[in-house]
């Protein structure tokens, strides 16, 4: 890692520059072709997607419209019949704002954000209809969908149509088919089964334009789930399996990692593909090979990311954690395997030991196209004692809070270190960039590289990334060593000079942020820090003697919204001292089970 490579051209000073959300920056040279490929890919798709549309008006004019719906896929997500009867009253609550209807259609109103637009056309909320179980339940629900229907544009365009929503309130109606369908008059079920058919040529037209990620691989399951439920729908099946495997095989990793690196979208994979797999059996058909493959390597993944209180690890995008959810995907695993520890495709590393547990994020950002929601957080971690988290990341605040998500994407909401208070990656905002890549990672770690080792006294895991070399001139190199009886956990990080013998002299920090139900105290006159969890376990926190800081902090993943929480910081100059030692060492008699 002492390689040479090419001399940083630094930055402004500090001083000179604005605040690290809002400062804009140019594009590292390097970093410009990049870009331009990125725009051409995009121009190329947009492009190849209209030469195919003759083809696509062709299939739809040649396909009959079904005269019924064969099965119905199982909704595996729990339904709340609270929320049914808040809908009866006329209270919509969706993206994390509320709307009094009065009475009046909810899809008449102008919707206070976006996202609950997307929620309200995403018919999600039908499988809380479901769970009310009562035939007033099923009749408010048939009654929202005629709404909807006769306010149906005849042009695909807002939100109703964007392919996310469209591909959500597909498999939404298919799911929920039977409660929207019972006792239904002909002409209801004739229009039910048009706007069905309508959104799968929508999709089929739009899935390799959409943005690659969720909404596309939405859009193949849909289309999927469609052909299979509909009368005639194996004219439609080959080429929705198409898409699939496609999708498959471009989100799904080899270790079972999802490409956008967050542990939130294979929790919401399973509960999409477990009931396409069910769609399959339902029809007497062989689900393709792609498709159970990729579930049995998800499973493992999902188990990697999970704490001993069951929440998943905050890297990447992910927010508040749903037990309930977790425990339904996993319930329907067979085999009950274990977690991965060495998620190299993926870049993940677990280290266990008793009932110590560390997570690891020891990847690159995921490719710009699929980094909507990722966060700069190379070499961060999280800590845990059995149901007790101690090291976490902030988390994603979710739609409530979307004023909070950059900060929350940024180096200093991790537990690693950064320099001069900046990101270890460079965002669209910050750039310049076209407006659709504003939300992107442009620029970041690309080398990543990471070797493991496991022995008897323990493991031990050694990471470094180049994500300030360019900016700042240096490596940043950190190691975590987890003892064999879970007692301590050891780390270092290191600055190492792109040039080998000279670098910058720049400031960084070193934050640990702490999960709130942790009571941090200074002791041994500030160059230590006793923490102490709620299910009594005592840890010295050092660092070798250097001064420490106790600052405060925000857990954004609470689920009762962002909470306040404090974090260990260690501050220094690369000139001065350009290795640090730190652990954590459980001070309690209890010995690790």
């Amino acid at each position: 890692m002492n390689g040479a490579r090419p001399a940083a051209t630094l930055d402004p000073p500090l001083s000179q520059r604005g605040s690290p959300l809002t400062r804009s920056r140019a594009l590292p040279l390097a970093e410009r072709p990049r870009l331009a490929r990125l725009i051409a890919a995009r121009a190329w798709e947009r492009l190849r997607a209209a030469a195919h549309w003759p083809f696509y008006v062709v299939t739809e004019w040649r396909f009959r419209l079904p005269e019924k719906l064969l099965v119905a896929p199982p909704d595996i997500r729990t339904g709340d019949p609270t929320v049914a009867e808040d809908i009866y009253g006329g209270y919509y609550a969706f993206g994390g704002k509320i709307v009094n209807a009065h009475g009046a259609s909810p899809f008449g109103l102008p919707p206070p954000s976006i996202e609950w637009a997307k929620a309200l056309y995403g018919f999600g909320w039908l499988r809380h209809m479901r769970a009310a179980d009562s035939a007033l339940a099923r009749a408010n629900a048939r009654s929202l969908v005629k709404e909807f229907l006769a306010r149906l544009p005849r042009s695909a365009q807002g939100p109703a149509w964007e392919v996310e929503v469209t591909a959500r309130r597909t498999m939404a109606w298919l799911s929920q088919s039977p409660i929207l369908l019972e006792g239904a008059d002909y002409e209801f079920y004739r229009r039910f089964i048009r706007a069905l058919t309508k959104g799968y040529f929508l999709l089929q037209r739009r899935v390799d334009t959409a943005w690659p990620g969720e909404a596309r691989m939405s859009a193949a399951i849909a289309m999927t789930t469609f052909a299979l439920c509909a009368q005639g729908g194996g004219f439609l099946l080959k080429k929705a399996v198409r898409a699939l495997n496609d999708q498959l095989a471009r989100q799904i990793l080899a270790d079972g990692g999802a490409a956008d690196r967050n542990p939130q979208t294979l929790l919401d994979l399973l509960f999409d593909l477990l009931p396409l797999r069910q769609a399959f059996a339902a029809r007497g058909k062989a689900p393709p090979a792609d498709l159970l493959r990729a579930i049995d390597r998800i499973w493992p993944a999902l188990r990697m990311f999970r704490h001993g209180d069951g929440s998943l690890a905050l890297f990447n995008g992910m927010g508040v954690t749903a037990p309930d959810r977790i425990a339904i995907a996993l319930a329907y695993e067979e085999t009950r395997g274990q977690p991965i520890f060495n998620a190299r495709y993926s870049g993940y590393q677990r280290l266990e030991a008793g009932d110590a547990l560390v997570l690891i994020d020891a990847g690159a950002p995921p490719p710009p196209l699929h980094s909507g929601d990722a966060h700069a957080g190379c070499l961060s971690f999280e800590f845990s004692l059995g149901p007790d988290r101690i090291v976490i990341n902030c988390g994603n605040p979710g739609p409530r809070r979307a004023d909070l998500r950059l900060s929350a994407r940024m180096t200093a909401a991790h537990s690693t270190l950064s320099l001069d208070d900046e990101a270890s990656c460079l965002f669209g905002y910050q750039t310049g960039a076209p407006a659709w890549l504003a939300d992107k990672i442009l620029a970041g770690p690309q080398n990543v590289p990471v070797a493991r080792e496991d022995v008897a006294q323990g493991a031990q895991v050694l990471a470094s990334h180049d994500g300030y070399a360019l900016r700042r001139g240096l490596y940043h190199e950190r190691r975590w060593r987890l003892d064999a009886n879970g007692r301590r956990l050891r780390g270092r990080d290191r600055l190492i000079p792109v040039k080998g013998d000279s670098g910058a002299n720049v400031n960084y920090a070193i934050r640990f942020h702490i999960h709130p139900s942790v009571a941090l105290t200074l002791i041994a006159e500030g160059a230590a820090i006793l923490l102490e969890t709620p299910g009594g376990a005592s840890l010295v926190f050092d660092a070798g003697g250097l001064p420490l800081s106790i600052e405060e902090s925000i857990f954004f993943a609470a689920h009762e919204g962002p909470r306040p929480c404090e974090q260990l910081v260690i501050y220094g100059a690369s000139a001065d001292i350009d290795e640090i030692d730190w652990c954590f060492a459980r001070q309690d008699g209890a010995a690790a089970p």
